[in-house]
């Protein structure tokens, strides 16, 4: 019983959160290693971007609550998506004509276009704070949680409780179908393949017929649309602040390059390996041990590695480490 307590404990505050934060991420890498794969560069305004397509969203989602439309049980926020996808398509779009078409015709290097896309993201993060404010925004609204810690101590008779909310399910879920489609499309239909055609071989993709153009553009409309879907999921289940999408830019990053930049399965593995590592030094162990060990046994401290003021070096330490061992990640990044 002691050794179940324990694992309920673990699961509430580290399996469920890191399986909810590991697929917000893991959606947000996949944004940026499509962008490496296809476009060749690292795209630094892809944390505003997500912070965009949510802000539409976020006001999206105010107006049909302020008319009493809803889903019930569901965040209204969903119903508001596909409108932050639209909308966030077309400013991708538009910041691609505007700016990195220009160095795509001039066959650019890369740091150009890593430079460039930093001008885009502070442009991107201005425009966002200053339509929807730099505070903490509230837009969840439905059930909020699948179960309860009392309920699931009443079912299981345990001492701890597991509380799963609505929107680390919905996280999870989304992430899986998401995932699903995006693959089915690179795999299955004739623009999945041309996509990955021109990140093998962009000269041989050219000759064979090819449309630089509209690949460019798909892969941008497929990134505005992972992105808006993971800042919407991850500010439903945690809270929308501007700068909070400046700041996870280093994890999504890091998901990417520890799964290998330019490589879908590696950004997936990648985004859960950053979000385990994250939660599991900064979480503290003393009433797991409690559990586990006899009660003169446990230690006076919280048994914490690192305080959560610290999540973020968390990702960092490991990107560093993987660029030192293994720069090319767990999956060898080789493009789309």
């Amino acid at each position: 019983m002691e050794l179940l307590n324990a694992f309920a404990l673990l699961s509430n505050y580290v399996l469920v959160p890191a399986l909810a934060y590991g697929s917000q991420l893991a959606l947000g890498a996949l944004g940026v290693t499509l962008v490496f794969g296809i476009l060749r560069f690292s795209n630094f305004a892809h944390g505003d971007t997500m912070a965009f397509g949510t802000m539409v969203t976020i006001l999206f989602t105010w107006w049909f609550q302020s008319m009493g439309i809803h889903l019930g049980p569901l965040p209204t926020a969903l119903l508001a998506m596909p409108f932050g996808i639209i909308f966030c398509a077309f400013y991708v779009l538009a910041t691609d004509r505007l700016v990195y078409r220009f160095y795509r015709s001039k066959r650019s290097d890369p740091v150009i276009y890593l430079i460039a896309s930093v001008g885009v993201m502070f442009v991107t993060n201005g425009i966002v704070r200053f339509i929807i404010g730099p505070d903490d925004q509230n837009f969840a609204d439905g059930e909020r949680f699948i179960i309860k810690a009392g309920e699931f101590k009443k079912l299981t008779g345990l001492s701890e409780g597991v509380s799963i909310k609505l929107t680390q399910g919905i996280t999870v879920i989304t992430m899986i179908v998401v995932v699903a489609l995006l693959f089915w499309f690179l795999n299955k239909t004739r623009s999945g393949k041309s996509m990955r055609a021109y990140s093998d071989n962009e000269d041989l993709a050219l000759l064979s017929g090819i449309n630089p153009d509209r690949v460019v553009a798909i892969t941008w409309i497929l990134a505005a649309a992972l992105a808006t879907i993971a800042g919407t999921l991850y500010g439903l289940d945690k809270s929308f602040k501007p700068f909070t999408y400046f700041q996870l830019l280093l994890p999504i990053f890091a998901s990417a390059i520890v799964g290998g930049l330019g490589n879908p399965l590696g950004a997936i593995a990648g985004g859960f390996v950053i979000a385990f590592s994250e939660i599991m030094v900064t979480y503290a162990y003393k009433r797991v041990i409690a559990y586990l060990v006899p009660g003169d046994w446990v230690p006076d401290g919280l048994v914490q590695l690192l305080s959560t003021d610290y999540k973020f070096a968390v990702s960092f330490v490991i990107l560093l480490l993987v660029l030192l061992v293994r720069p090319n990640g767990i999956f060898r990044g080789t493009g789309v």
